[in-house]
């Protein structure tokens, strides 16, 4: 399987070699849907991302295109906020962010509808960017008003408090597209558990039921964010990542555009409901 490789040209490369391998109908619909995003928005980048994922990108990223047995699927990572007037999302309908366009053999996708809904994901990208250029300075401050040291990792150094305030302080100072996932990791764990608990520990927000401790708590590195559930050998399905030497706790690294919002609200529920980590 070829490694991930962003430099435009290497990508474009590994994105011919995949049409190749695939050599059926479903290398025919990439080809094809390739052609009307680049035609779309000339500027935009391809990129070859997560196990061997086209992606299409331009102030951020615009749609990935996956292959599977019976589908081509091209999701766009914040579809739920772009105008459709066509119906042209027909998949990932119930999360609050990304949607999906699902194409099977012999299927044809509207070429006006689709262009527009890519210069419509372009111009969500680029009114994003500057927003947060807008809000970079003061989102990089803290509690009292200092700016906020970035750590190893580009993880905030926010002083240890309780409360809403230290951890949106947190979040606001969270790098790049980091931001984004822990603005909607943290509306998630909002919605899920209503009388959430919040805290700032060890330079990483923790979330909390009174009575039972801290069930979940995340953390920036250089590539992903950390969402770590103390109490998750308990959960189903249990979390990927964690060993026999961390016990209970078990985690996941959502890297750039990986964020599965419907799975991690069936966590947060299930870890709300049963004890967590009381230091």
């Amino acid at each position: 399987m070829p490694k991930r490789d962003n430099t435009p040209s290497k990508a474009s490369s590994l994105i011919d070699q995949h049409i190749h391998r695939l050599g059926d109908w479903r290398g025919q619909t990439i080809t094809r849907m390739r052609k009307l995003i680049l035609e779309a928005e000339p500027n935009a980048v391809e990129e070859w991302k997560w196990r061997g994922t086209p992606v299409w990108s331009r102030d951020g990223i615009i749609c990935t295109g996956e292959s599977y047995k019976d589908t081509v699927k091209l999701t766009f990572m914040h579809g739920a906020k772009l105008s459709d007037p066509s119906r042209l999302f027909n998949s990932s309908l119930d999360g609050n962010t990304r949607r999906a366009i699902d194409i099977r053999e012999g299927e044809r996708v509207d070429t006006r509808a689709f262009k527009a809904l890519i210069k419509a994901a372009v111009t969500f990208n680029r009114e994003s960017k500057s927003s947060a250029k807008r809000a970079k300075a003061p989102a990089e401050r803290g509690t009292r008003g200092k700016s906020v040291v970035l750590l190893a990792g580009g993880n905030p150094q926010i002083a240890k408090g309780d409360g809403d305030a230290p951890v949106k302080a947190y979040i606001a100072a969270m790098p790049e597209w980091k931001r984004d996932i822990g603005e909607r990791i943290d509306a998630l764990v909002v919605r899920c558990v209503p009388a959430v608990q919040k805290a700032v520990r060890w330079n990483s927000p923790f979330y909390g039921v009174e009575g039972k401790g801290w069930f979940l708590s995340f953390h920036v590195f250089t590539r992903y964010v950390k969402v770590t559930f103390f109490s998750g050998t308990s959960l189903r399905p249990i979390p990927p990542g964690g060993t026999a030497r961390s016990k209970d706790a078990r985690w996941i690294d959502i890297h750039e555009g990986e964020l599965d919002e419907a799975q991690l609200a069936k966590w947060i529920k299930q870890a709300a409901r049963i004890p967590g980590w009381i230091p």
